[in-house]
């Protein structure tokens, strides 16, 4: 069985899950921005209104250059979900990986699970390399 048949499986019981972690069942907000926005919100003078930004990429992606700050989740790890799962509901997250496909596929994850506002980078790191933004290695 392979990762996203597992996750296909798993999201009823992370429905269960996403209810005990968010009780007042506020609706998901996924807001897809192009690197020029997301790098004026990850630029905010407020610090605590920046999302928390989440590389999904591979650990040797990553590793070759990623936004400053970003935290590393592996899309392709097993526990990936779990990962997620242990993140805060209500803050937001600006996530993204390599161009866009795995972190677009990782959305409805994010709203299952009842994270209340979530970024996602369309194009992700290519996007932003591409855009001549500041990456770090």
């Amino acid at each position: 069985m392979n990762f996203f048949s597992s996750l296909l499986l798993a999201l009823p019981l992370l429905m269960n899950t996403a209810s005990a972690h968010n009780p007042e069942k506020k609706p998901a907000a996924v807001i897809h921005l192009d690197a020029g926005q997301a790098s004026k919100i990850m630029s905010a003078p407020d610090k605590q209104k920046r999302p928390t930004i989440i590389d999904i990429r591979t650990l040797g992606e990553f590793k070759a250059g990623h936004l400053e700050s970003a935290v590393h989740i592996d899309f392709l790890k097993e526990d990936f979900s779990d990962a997620i799962q242990k993140l805060k509901r209500d803050k937001a997250y600006l996530v993204h990986c390599q161009s866009g496909g795995r972190s677009s596929n990782s959305l409805e994850l994010w709203k299952t699970l009842g994270f209340t506002k979530i970024y996602h980078l369309d194009g992700g790191f290519l996007a932003w390399k591409k855009r001549g933004l500041r990456i770090v290695r």
